[in-house]
């Protein structure tokens, strides 16, 4: 029976792509990408040459069916996207979801995430932890801050350079401007840096330093 590979790709440094997923891109009948252009460029670093296919968070609704078929008709297919891992803050569910209820063998290689790094290297207890990635940007950002006001686990989110500070700033409000964090940006890339203290120095040192790269902040739950 065919297999629905989940390939995770690296968030930085080409380094961290593991021998087991490039044999899977090499051996598979056709490639998923959220980016064709930047999957391109990682498929020819590695000599793999299978078709690629668009599968992002604007047609996976769509192509989703067409996919499960050439999967049911025996074709093995890999889903990989920009960078880390499909379905963490990445299109991938609601493939796995339709495979998964087509009967359809579906196996995901451990490999690259930022969050992993970024909580591991944060000094704050990483045995418990909830992820929260990206928080809605507009409508339902506050009130789903405001559930996590009790939180006792360590919590871990995802945000772009130009709303890191805004979120530090809502966090502090929040959780108090003493609580301990970490925000963790350019994760395995040249510039990867850990900027840690309470979040009020976190708030201070990007008002002072403009943010730059993705970032991984993490928060110490509440004691």
């Amino acid at each position: 029976m065919a297999v629905l590979y989940i390939v995770p790709t690296p968030v930085g440094n080409m380094e961290d792509m593991t021998f087991r997923a490039i044999r899977i891109l090499k051996e598979v009948d056709v490639v998923l990408a959220e980016d064709t252009r930047t999957s391109g460029i990682l498929l020819k670093h590695f000599d793999i040459h299978q078709p690629l296919l668009s599968h992002h968070k604007f047609n996976e609704h769509g192509t989703s069916a067409s996919i499960v078929e050439r999967l049911l008709a025996g074709q093995n297919v890999a889903l990989i996207s920009d960078a880390g891992t499909p379905g963490i803050s990445d299109p991938g569910f609601f493939l796995v979801r339709e495979a998964v209820r087509a009967g359809i063998e579906v196996q995901t290689l451990p490999g690259a995430t930022a969050f992993v790094p970024a909580l591991v290297s944060s000094g704050l207890p990483c045995d418990r932890f909830v992820f929260e990635g990206f928080l809605p940007q507009k409508k339902g950002r506050q009130s789903r801050i405001d559930a996590l006001r009790d939180e006792q686990r360590t919590m871990v989110f995802y945000e772009s350079p130009y709303r890191v500070l805004k979120l530090l700033q809502q966090l502090a409000a929040a959780f108090g401007p003493d609580r301990q964090a970490s925000a963790c940006r350019e994760i395995s890339k040249v510039h990867e840096q850990s900027v840690r203290g309470s979040l009020q120095e976190l708030i201070d040192h990007f008002t002072e330093t403009e943010p730059r790269g993705e970032f991984v902040v993490v928060v110490a739950g509440k004691d």
